[in-house]
């Protein structure tokens, strides 16, 4: 491992990264497989981006968030992906320490974001069920682009505050993270200063960001539970329900993928299991969700039927 004298120890040279194993053959595998993923993810994602700006039925508040959400899952995955598989194919371990910096940055702004623009859709839903008559008044394009900006300003202000705060840390020699990518709480775990701030601003942050955004997704399903409920007739309560059915699914998948990092990075567990937690949250999520909200949505395939004809057209 590469590090500068103990007299200089934030002259911190590369950290080593420890997420896989170290079997060439299962390496060349995993190159295969994590590639692919990587590649529907980025594809998947870009056909939502592009359906939604192509077909002018989709141009409402529900479909707004979601061709945001697909962009934040296609830079959440490149923030830690395209590193990795470099890694792989080189066979190289190694991260130098302004790279791990940028990576921590950018994994926070995209994992917030991902956090507030699935309470804001939750918000959306709540608002179309539960007010239905007043939907189009509240929910006008003024007040959804200033929640876009105002999730951008909360996860920039994150990710910087907990980067220059790293910034202030040495580390000393055991630059080993158990993991394939620069995660936080690992990197902390690394310093030989003291980090007491560190992690107060850690648990502070993924308090209100993390707790407040599920507060609002729970708040929101609450009073749409209640207002489904009071409705007379089964069919219009699976049909306003089932708008929601696919928001449900994506929340469930990040929130618990999520909590398993969380619960793996907190605990001392293998670099295996851990790796394994972080690839579902990574990469599996970001992947699913254009499947998810596609498959189960009558629009959205249509737009996507009609993207794809009109690509081929050009051919």
């Amino acid at each position: 491992i590469n590090y500068m004298e103990s007299e200089n120890q934030t002259g911190v040279a590369e950290f080593h990264l420890l997420g896989f194993s170290d079997n060439p053959e299962l390496q060349l595998l995993l190159l295969g497989m994590f590639l692919t993923m990587y590649l529907v993810t980025v594809l998947g994602n870009l056909l939502i981006i592009l359906a939604v700006n192509s077909d002018s039925h989709l141009h409402t508040p529900m479909y707004f968030f979601l061709s945001n959400l697909s962009f934040s899952d296609i830079c959440f995955s490149t923030t830690t992906v395209p590193k990795m598989l470099v890694n792989i194919q080189t066979q190289s371990k190694s991260i130098s320490y302004t790279g791990c910096l940028t990576q921590i940055c950018f994994f926070l702004v995209f994992a917030c974001l991902e956090n507030c623009l699935l309470a804001a859709m939750a918000y959306d839903r709540f608002v179309a069920i539960c007010h239905p008559l007043r939907y189009t008044v509240i929910m006008h394009f003024h007040l959804c682009g200033l929640l876009i900006l105002f999730s951008l300003f909360i996860s920039i202000t994150n990710a910087l505050l907990h980067s220059l705060m790293v910034l202030h840390l040495s580390f000393c020699t055991d630059l080993e993270i158990l993991q394939f990518f620069c995660e936080l709480p690992q990197v902390l775990k690394l310093a030989c200063s003291d980090t007491l701030l560190n992690n107060i601003l850690l648990y502070f942050m993924t308090s209100i960001v993390g707790g407040g955004t599920l507060l609002v997704i729970i708040f929101s399903y609450m009073q749409i539970l209640s207002s489904l409920l009071k409705m007379p007739s089964t069919g219009g309560m699976y049909k306003a329900f089932s708008t929601c059915g696919s928001h449900l699914s994506v929340v469930s998948l990040f929130y618990g993928t999520g909590f398993g990092v969380y619960l793996n990075s907190a605990a001392t567990v293998s670099s295996r299991k851990s790796a394994v937690a972080s690839v579902m949250n990574t990469m599996v999520t970001p992947m699913l969700n254009p499947f998810i909200y596609s498959l189960r949505n009558k629009d959205m395939m249509d737009a996507l039927q009609k993207l794809i004809s009109k690509i081929s057209s050009f051919h």
